[in-house]
């Protein structure tokens, strides 16, 4: 059976009617049937037609900016942190610590886990000052107990920004994990970020019926080493009892990508906001470390749609088909 290769697609993506296939050549799916887009390509045009992946037996979400698009939030919530401590750091003491759009969006996608996110900017701008010390922490201690408390008051920030009902999940990802369980395929969510709220997203955002019906969901809290490293897709191939090569991860970020393919998992990218301009990232992560090599659609963003990508895994043997997942279905249900 040939490889899946990971695919990149923009979110709430409409493509163009050359795009599409005609609806004459559609195959007549089960109703419950998972309604992956596979394409395979044509050796003598540029288009694309339509057949179905079966092969998975698990699907595996990422939570932020997969199930819901958050990342938003998120900075919103540690910049009220910063605000609410008065957190200065040595290079800004004019004004409270306040991450940017951009820096957040690089920052996201370096780095995995809140704690993490901090120590790492502090480390590399210095520790601030704040109304948790008087001073800024001048041991490992005192850091510790920073972060903690930091990131203690973000999350009950972002829990409240959730709960506000301000927040929707992503178009077709409610519909896609019902057929997926129609179709007997198990689910699990992965998400590196702290249990508490990510329980709270989900409850909140695909309702507390299929929250419970997940056959795994792991957090960041359940694993010691947090994405890019492959541990908590690992354990939840464990959980699941399903091969690491039968589980398709869907991610949106270079760590989470790297950690889904360092464990051995097929894995489908969904751009965001964040991550839209890293397509260079991309490029280099999945065809340097994906299994089976990279390629996308005519309909995706990116410019790795090139001939000799293609022709190279098609030369090699390992592949001769393109996944390209649409949070956004663009054909009636």
């Amino acid at each position: 059976m040939a490889s899946i290769a990971t695919t990149l697609v923009r979110p709430n993506l409409i493509p163009s009617s050359s795009d599409l296939v005609s609806p004459s050549l559609r195959p007549s799916l089960p109703p419950s049937a998972i309604r992956f887009r596979t394409f395979r390509k044509s050796t003598t045009h540029k288009r694309f037609s339509l057949s179905v992946s079966a092969a998975l037996q698990a699907l595996i979400f990422d939570c932020d900016g997969v199930i819901l698009e958050s990342e938003h939030l998120h900075r919103q919530a540690y910049n009220d942190a910063f605000l609410h401590f008065d957190v200065r750091c040595p290079n800004s003491t004019s004004q409270p610590l306040n991450w940017s759009i951009e820096f957040y969006d690089e920052l996201q996608n370096r780095i995995g886990g809140g704690k993490p996110k901090m120590r790492w900017y502090f480390k590399e701008n210095g520790w601030p000052s704040s109304t948790i010390f008087e001073k800024a922490p001048e041991d490992d201690e005192e850091r510790a107990k920073l972060i903690d408390i930091l990131q203690d008051w973000k999350t009950e920030r972002y829990k409240e920004i959730i709960k506000s009902g301000t927040v929707s999940p992503r178009p077709g990802v409610l519909r896609l994990m019902d057929e997926a369980k129609s179709a007997g395929r198990k689910l699990a969510v992965c998400s590196a970020a702290t249990k508490s709220s990510v329980i709270l997203c989900l409850e909140n955002l695909i309702g507390n019926d299929r929250f419970q019906n997940l056959d795994c969901f792991l957090a960041g809290d359940d694993v010691k080493e947090k994405k890019p490293d492959p541990s908590i897709y690992i354990t939840a191939s464990k959980k699941l009892g399903v091969s690491e090569k039968d589980c398709l991860v869907v991610e949106d970020s270079v760590i989470g990508l790297q950690a889904a393919t360092k464990a051995g998992m097929q894995c489908v990218i969904t751009y965001t906001t964040s991550t839209a301009n890293q397509e260079e990232d991309w490029q280099w992560g999945l065809i340097g470390g994906g299994p089976g090599g990279i390629s996308t659609t005519e309909s995706c963003p990116t410019e790795l749609t090139n001939d000799e990508a293609m022709n190279s895994m098609e030369e090699s043997g390992k592949r001769d088909m393109i996944l390209c997942f649409l949070l956004e279905d663009p054909w009636p249900a």
